[in-house]
């Protein structure tokens, strides 16, 4: 296992909302005090709320929390509560009449697993922000809850996915972290070794896929994390350690970004410190793979 996580950045705050009978669940990031914030959607079956709102050329600049969710579609019910949670503390954007919380969100699809019927709500939302600490832990909890991969051949032929976070400290104190709820159609390997992690049993996806063999999975997979840093980010930069984060996902699951999954990675910044952008961009997609093989490993 990787060392490290999100919540290693100053200020920052992380908590789960967990079901383990229904096998769901949601995660939210608290940046504390806001942070600028970015989008990639790479996958090509996402589930999302509030992602245009992080192109650079839209007029908000800050987020205010982030969530990861279980569910499907049904889980972008728990930023509600996230929302709800934020309004008690006066915080939000302030629109003159009313601070208007911004959360961005994304959900997995976890409803072939437990129950189809329960799914993260409001409720969910507000309480994983109540269970937000400076700790945080990894595993089939929060929004990993119900998370699976490998899933090329068939369910019973698949591995548990999980819940992962991670950290790097480069010089002059700065740190990037991440972390990511994996429910990949693909394998994980250890992107410094080639080793095979976790995922299908008896083969590989990438096998299947190319031997045309793959059942239709159409939604039901997807990978998708928050890369964050205490260094200072523009807009534009913070889209771009959001795409560095999808390179981590590439970096360490095989095949990724398929038409089955809807991979989604928010960044932030909350501007502490001064970085190179390379260095932090470098350091994001390290971050972003070491968080995916820590939630194959603490869900195995």
């Amino acid at each position: 296992m990787y060392s490290g996580s999100i919540t290693d950045i100053s200020g920052v705050l992380a908590g789960h909302y967990t079901d383990p009978e229904a096998r769901t669940g949601c995660t939210v990031v608290l940046p504390g005090g806001g942070a600028v914030a970015g989008v990639d959607v790479r996958g090509s079956a996402p589930g999302t709320r509030e992602t245009d709102l992080l192109r650079p050329v839209n007029t908000v600049q800050h987020a205010d929390a982030f969530l990861l969710s279980g569910g499907s579609a049904y889980g972008l019910a728990a930023a509600d509560g996230v929302m709800r949670w934020l309004e008690k503390k006066g915080i939000g954007f302030d629109t003159g009449v009313a601070r208007v919380p911004i959360v961005p969100a994304a959900v997995l699809f976890d409803l072939a697993v437990g129950s189809a019927s329960v799914r993260p709500d409001a409720e969910a939302g507000y309480r994983a922000c109540e269970n937000a600490a400076e700790t945080l832990a990894q595993g089939r909890v929060g929004a990993g809850t119900g998370a699976t991969i490998g899933k090329a051949a068939g369910m019973e032929r698949a591995a548990f996915g999980g819940f992962g976070t991670a950290s790097l400290l480069l010089p002059n104190g700065v740190i990037v972290a991440a972390a990511f709820a994996v429910n990949a159609l693909g394998d994980i390997f250890d992107h410094t070794t080639g080793r095979k992690i976790a995922g299908m049993r008896g083969g590989t996806v990438s096998g299947v896929l190319m031997g045309g063999t793959s059942l239709d999975f159409s939604g039901q997979n997807t990978t998708i994390g928050i890369v964050g840093t205490n260094a200072a980010l523009t807009k534009e930069q913070a889209n771009k350690l959001a795409a560095a984060g999808q390179d981590g996902i590439a970096m360490v699951i095989r095949p990724a970004h398929t038409m089955f999954d809807g991979d989604t990675v928010f960044a932030f910044g909350t501007g502490e410190k001064t970085a190179d952008l390379n260095a932090v961009l470098a350091a994001g997609a390290e971050a972003a793979a070491r968080a995916v093989i820590n939630a194959a490993e603490a869900g195995a």
